[in-house]
């Protein structure tokens, strides 16, 4: 009796960022991989301090929810570890995902802006997502989703210990003021555990609507002088504030689900792709850069 003979591809792998490949050491920093595609002047982006690398590697590797196997590159973050300003988005969108940087889009050349406007640059503030693979179809970060990337938020925040946050986006936001509105919030100053966090639009919500640009230059115009004021101020003297009395008391971060850690490796785990994962572009989040878009 002749029996067929079926032949079952493997599983693809999840897909990983070459950043275990460090091929320059700098006195303390790491020259990354970087993608061959990468415009010259983002390639200092690509350097990360040594205390942060580990951390790094560990996020190429996750498997800890769907994104893994869409994903074409992992955003961790970018920026210098001493960095005074931590900036927090959401999610990376069609060229982070190409790029494995944060804000390189049209978005990213507003916030660009935004920072010059203030006397900063972009190699002097560290920048990272809730999220660090992008959603397909770029909608908003599921729940599991936020929760699986949570840890890795947090670790980048204890290891580059900012004295001001601001969050870009409704859903970095919420990690402080949870059920809040960013209509009525943004621009608060508020302080958690000692640090100064401070509400804003995310850059692409201004692209949309042209009336929120200078909002959110007047909220950037307030960073130099929070920075100058916690650099000054002893923690123990620091208390919360609200920025305009219409704001309302900024609830407790809200409680983030423990997730098993994958045990860090080089190469990336294979996982079983699934139909399930499809794109939609449905409700649109206000992070995504304009479809037509296409920088750099």
């Amino acid at each position: 009796m002749l029996r067929s003979l079926v032949i079952i591809p493997p599983s693809p792998p999840v897909a990983r960022t070459p950043v275990a490949a460090m091929n320059e050491r700098v006195n303390s920093t790491l020259t990354l991989e970087t993608p061959v595609q990468a415009p010259p002047q983002l390639r200092p982006l690509y350097q990360v301090d040594e205390r942060l690398a580990p951390l790094y590697a560990e996020i190429a590797d996750c498997p800890r929810c769907p994104l893994a196997r869409t994903r074409s590159r992992t955003v961790p973050g970018s920026g210098p570890v001493d960095a005074r300003l931590m900036l927090i988005g959401e999610g990376p969108g069609q060229r982070e995902d190409e790029l494995g940087l944060p804000f390189v889009g049209r978005a990213g050349q507003f916030l660009d802006e935004l920072l010059a406007s203030i006397g900063f640059e972009r190699a002097e503030v560290y920048i990272a997502n809730v999220v660090k693979c992008r959603p397909p179809g770029n909608r908003d970060p599921l729940p599991e989703e936020l929760a699986a990337c949570g840890d890795y938020l947090e670790r980048q925040i204890e290891i580059v210990d900012p004295l001001v946050i601001a969050t870009l986006g409704r859903f970095s936001m919420a990690r402080w003021f949870a059920d809040a509105r960013i209509s009525r919030i943004h621009g608060a100053i508020a302080s958690f555990d000692g640090r100064t966090v401070i509400p804003m639009y995310h850059p692409a919500a201004a692209l949309r609507n042209p009336a929120l640009r200078d909002v959110m230059k007047r909220d950037f115009a307030k960073l130099p002088a929070l920075l100058a004021d916690q650099a000054h101020t002893p923690a123990a003297a620091l208390t919360s504030s609200v920025a305009e009395a219409t704001v309302p008391t900024p609830e407790p971060p809200a409680a983030i689900a423990e997730t098993p850690r994958p045990v860090p490796h080089v190469f990336g785990t294979p996982l079983p792709r699934t139909e399930a994962i499809e794109e939609t572009t449905a409700d649109e989040p206000e992070w995504r850069d304009p479809p037509q878009e296409r920088l750099l």
